[in-house]
Order: structure tokens, then sequence, then C-alpha cells
């Protein structure tokens, strides 16, 4: 959606196109293609709605199940991920919303008003195709053990993720994980283009927060 509300979206490619009448007429190569090019996202995308792996894994055998019944009816109205993307992530809703309640993502006004940024808008890019990235990497100079620092960045950036409230968690790992684009999170979500951006650089703020508190001891260590 744009900022009034309205809906907007990634269009398919010849790709998508391929592989949806291969899907139409039961061809498992295409089918397992799909499975071996999406498992591992779609599973840490359902894993972000339900408590445990072993429900993340049949969110995502229930979605492609849902993907073979349902080719028929893909019109091509956005891309073939978006339109999988948003059954899974509809599937993972309804079984998360069954292991407990849930805030739903149409409720956001919490996370995008009273949650202020770890870190000032000036130290990310405003423009450009890395608009919202960081200006510059969190300083590391002087640090030894490169390899293991960066291992151990690593896993203290995935911790920030995971501290996360939930909205901007799965926007976050939507865009800077997955690689989703704006349009493609706007429509999964049933964001705004304003909302999906605040909820994006409240959560690069705090992983970068994370990121830099954490250097900063290794550095005083």
């Amino acid at each position: 959606m744009d900022g009034n509300g309205t809906a907007w979206d990634t269009q398919p490619d010849d790709e998508d196109l391929r592989l949806v009448n291969a899907l139409r007429v039961g061809d498992e190569v295409a089918f397992a293609s799909l499975i071996d090019r999406h498992y591992d996202a779609m599973l840490r995308v359902a894993r972000l709605h339900v408590a445990t792996r072993e429900a993340a894994e049949d969110v995502v055998q229930e979605t492609f199940l849902g993907v073979i019944k349902g080719i028929d009816r893909f019109e091509a109205r956005s891309s073939f991920r978006t339109w999988m993307f948003r059954i899974l992530v509809n599937q993972a809703k309804t079984r998360g919303e069954r292991e407990r309640r849930t805030q739903p993502f149409s409720s956001l006004e919490g996370e995008l008003d009273a949650d202020a940024p770890a870190i000032g808008p000036d130290r990310f890019r405003s423009e450009g195709r890395w608009a919202g990235f960081w200006c510059a990497p969190p300083s590391a100079e002087h640090l030894p053990e490169a390899c293991v620092l960066a291992a151990e960045a690593g896993d203290r950036l995935a911790a920030a993720i995971d501290a996360l409230p939930p909205a901007q968690r799965t926007v976050m790992t939507l865009r800077d994980v997955e690689g989703f684009s704006a349009a493609e999170v706007c429509s999964l979500l049933d964001l705004t283009q304003g909302n999906q951006r605040v909820l994006l650089h409240r959560a690069r703020s705090k992983a970068r927060a994370s990121l830099e508190q954490y250097l900063g001891e290794r550095v005083e260590a």
C-alpha cells in the first residue's frame, strides 16, 4: 500500500509465469526447485509467528500444499514469491493465534508512536539505492581476533533482532535478512509505505545500537 492506503505490489516477471505454468501441469522438477529455493527462508519467516521450529515446519508444509492446490487461482496481480509468502504468513499467523494471543499487524500504533529510535536518523543514508542503511558500519578498529569477533558480533546482532517487538522484528527480518522489497513487505503484512519505513528504521536503529554497544565493550576489555 502507499501512504493513502492504496494497494501496491511488485509484478510477476517471465520466470514467475514459467514457474506457474510448470506447477499447473504438475511438473515435479519445478516443485522440487521451488522447495529448494525457498524452504529455509519460509521456515525463518514462519518461525516469527509460531512458538517452535516444529510448528514452523508444519506451516511451511501446509503452505506448499496450499500453493499446489491454489495455483490455478494465481492471477498475476503480484509476484509469485509475494503470493506464496502471503499464504505462508496467513498460515503462520493462524497457527500462532491458536498457540497464543498475538497482536495483529493492523494494530501497530504502540510500536510506531511510543517507541523512539535508538539512533538518530542522521546515522542512516537518506537517498539513493541504499536509503535507510547505515552511513558507515560500526567501528571495529583495534579489535583483535577479527574472525572470532565477527562471529560473536553476528550472534549479538541476531539476538538483538530476536529481542525486537514483533512487528519490527518481522519487518527487519523480511527486508534485511530475506531480501524482500518494501513493496513486498507492505503487501505481505498489510502495511502502508510509511508504517513499513518507520518500523524498519526503529528496528535497524536498535540493532545498530546493540552492535555498537558490543563493539565498545570489546574495545574497553
